[in-house]
């Protein structure tokens, strides 16, 4: 199959497995079995497209062939298919966890094909070549994820759905008012054609006045602090089925955003905007996130707060802006997704063999379920950075990237919030699995979802294994971000950016 097929099928398998969905809402069982089947063909075309691309190659579509900048692209490259591959593990797991543990009233209701388009809008984020169409699938994905958190009754949720719908849609009114301003100075939004234009334009102020409120709409969809307020009082009141699947897709795709159009787009350490801005920012995330999670006393929310902590780690690795330090961010971004995933996985199975996951309640399930206790220890112990997983030398690189350009605050606050994320991982075993056995009144997991938690604790520990192919991996993204070549040949049909059609 060619790369091009490959591309299309990972996109669109879990589209076609919503159509297919539709009408067997009130067959939940079918749906699951549709929606599985669905995003694991996507699964095996991206990681078939990791292979593809793993020497800096890049393939793309032209949707009606026509040429750039005028037409609709889709482009492959490393970055993007590491993306695709990790990001439909995690909605594959959370397929498995939610056929498992949601009730019926919510299958009923479309729930399936709502987590398809979620994964076709991520999807969509991840290949698109072009400005706009990355707005427009930010807003396929957020209607997705809108109508999910909608479906969840309480008055919990439903206070968590306010914020989390307000706050997204300023990120998308920002977002859209930044393409329209980038549009009307420029005429083009194709990120190869704006990289032409940037360059050659005669003040920076062309670029840094528009992109302010990119940074603006990405940094409300990365949740940097003080943007991320509306997180922890959304994510806590999800199922952990959906907490998964949110923690290891949303956030991320608005990282994603941020490298590909401030590093690949925009182009240059010397013109990058607001770098300074993202450097302290990303500090105050990271330690902002760290210390919210000590302060709390329920797995849900001590991993919410987390989240924000680490992707503090990933912005930092865009402010530093070095090769090192790009690469340890694209291979922070893929540990991270999928060990957060399986944390609010591993929060489903305390739920379900405990009944509750606050820390008050509940003690000593490391004796009655010690194999829950071990699926909790693996991705909390990589999410702290103990070697040999992948976390460790995910801050590892980071650390070495820090202190190799001379940000030694930063270095610092790499080394003490792992610190404290060592401390409150201890805070969850102390409180939950540690101690005599106490009010412990559910019933054990079902096997398909120890098995499933199982899958992606072994993806974390054979990441950290095979470190350096999945870093040589992070770097080749890395370096095809600082050189586009590749990506512009596969966009406009040549190495030489200049050749370039101008509309």
């Amino acid at each position: 199959m060619t790369e091009q097929a490959l591309l299309l099928l990972s996109l669109l398998a879990p589209f076609v497995g919503a159509l297919i969905c539709l009408p067997f809402a009130g067959r939940p069982r079918l749906s699951a079995g549709v929606s599985i089947l669905a995003v694991a063909a996507s699964l095996v075309a991206s990681l078939v497209l990791v292979a593809r691309t793993s020497g800096g190659e890049v393939f793309a579509v032209h949707a009606g062939a026509w040429p750039a900048p005028f037409g609709i692209v889709l482009v492959i490259d490393t970055f993007a298919s590491l993306m695709l591959s990790v990001c439909q593990l995690v909605v594959l797991a959370a397929i498995v966890f939610a056929a498992k543990t949601l009730p019926d009233r919510l299958k009923r209701r479309h729930l399936f094909p709502l987590i398809l388009l979620l994964s076709f809008g991520t999807s969509g984020a991840f290949l698109t070549a072009d400005l706009f169409n990355l707005y427009v699938w930010f807003e396929v994905l957020l209607l997705s994820s809108f109508a999910l958190m909608a479906m969840l009754p309480g008055k919990a949720a439903r206070g968590g759905t306010w914020r989390y719908v307000v706050i997204n849609l300023v990120s998308s009114l920002l977002f859209l008012a930044a393409a329209g301003l980038i549009y009307g100075k420029t005429g083009s939004l194709n990120f190869v054609d704006l990289r032409l234009r940037f360059s050659d334009a005669d003040s920076p102020f062309l670029i840094e006045s528009s992109t302010a409120l990119l940074f603006g709409a990405f940094g409300i969809k990365a949740a940097l602090i003080p943007l991320a307020f509306w997180l922890p009082s959304s994510y806590p009141s999800l199922p952990p089925a959906l907490a998964a699947l949110f923690s290891g897709l949303l956030t991320k795709v608005g990282l994603y955003a941020f490298y590909r159009v401030f590093v690949m787009v925009l182009g240059g350490e010397e013109t990058f905007p607001h770098r300074d801005l993202l450097m302290w920012l990303a500090l105050v995330t990271m330690i902002g996130g760290v210390l919210g999670a000590v302060g709390q006393n329920g797995m849900r929310r001590i991993l919410s707060f987390h989240i924000i902590s680490q992707v503090g780690y990933m912005a930092l690795a865009l402010a530093v802006y070095t090769p090192l330090a790009l690469a340890a961010g694209i291979f922070y971004l893929v540990h991270h997704i999928v060990v957060k995933a399986n944390l609010f996985l591993v929060t489903g199975l305390v739920e379900e063999r405990a009944g509750s996951s606050d820390l008050a309640k509940v003690k000593g399930l490391l004796h009655t379920s010690p194999w829950i206790a071990l699926l909790f220890a693996v991705p909390a112990l990589s999410l702290a950075g103990l070697p040999p997983l992948s976390g460790f030398f995910a801050k590892f690189a980071l650390l070495r990237a820090t202190l190799e350009s001379g940000d030694i605050l930063a270095a610092i606050a790499v080394v003490a919030v792992g610190l404290l994320t060592i401390f409150s991982m201890l805070k969850i075993w102390r409180g939950i699995f540690w101690g005599a056995p106490e009010g412990i009144g559910g019933r054990p997991p079902a096997r398909s979802l120890m098995l499933t938690s199982a899958a992606l604790a072994l993806v974390t520990i054979a990441i950290g294994l095979a470190c350096g192919p999945v870093f040589g991996l992070a770097e080749t993204a890395a370096a095809g971000l600082l050189d586009p070549s590749a990506y512009y040949d596969a966009v406009l049909g040549t190495g030489n950016p200049k050749l370039a059609t101008q509309p």
